[in-house]
């Protein structure tokens, strides 16, 4: 017989709050069984599916994401093409959206490094260049945001 784990256990194990829980099987998330007196028992198939989500959570996709797109692929019991093309697409755009998230992080590493060289080593030439990385920005942010003033960038470039 399958060892199936209490809601303390699972807790302590995963280190998931029971509160969260009880949340992700009221949202269809998990579907741990009951017992005789209704407490929820999971088995180790449903620590499987934590441990996913947690991974997926980390990875940045939001609850909907996994419930949509990755809670029904583990039960699956024949590989269904369209819904695997449909996921690949889903994960690709998601991939995409991160190198974008990378590099802004990498712009505003870059930013902030000026700023602290610039502030620890005051003069002319260092401050020069950190403007023109700041007017550099202003202008990728005006090419993505066109509702940042034009004007409003411009009056500061003095």
């Amino acid at each position: 017989m399958e060892k199936l784990y209490s809601i303390q256990e699972v807790s302590e194990k995963l280190g998931i709050p029971k509160d969260t829980l009880r949340y992700y099987d009221r949202i269809g998330l998990v579907s741990p069984t009951r017992d005789d007196n209704l407490y929820r028992k999971y088995s180790m198939n449903d620590l499987i599916d934590l441990m996913n989500i947690q991974i997926m959570q980390y990875a940045d996709f939001s609850l909907d994401d996994i419930k949509e797109k990755f809670i029904g692929f583990r039960k699956m019991e024949s590989m269904d093409t369209a819904y695997c093309e449909d996921v690949a697409l889903f994960l690709q755009a998601k991939i995409e959206d991160t190198r974008m998230k990378i590099a802004h992080l990498k712009k505003v590493n870059m930013l902030l490094d000026m700023a602290a060289e610039t502030l620890r080593d005051f003069n002319k030439e260092s401050d020069q260049r950190l403007a023109e990385f700041v007017l550099e920005l202003y202008k990728d942010i005006r090419e993505n945001d066109p509702e940042i003033s034009k004007e409003g960038c411009e009056r500061h470039q003095d």
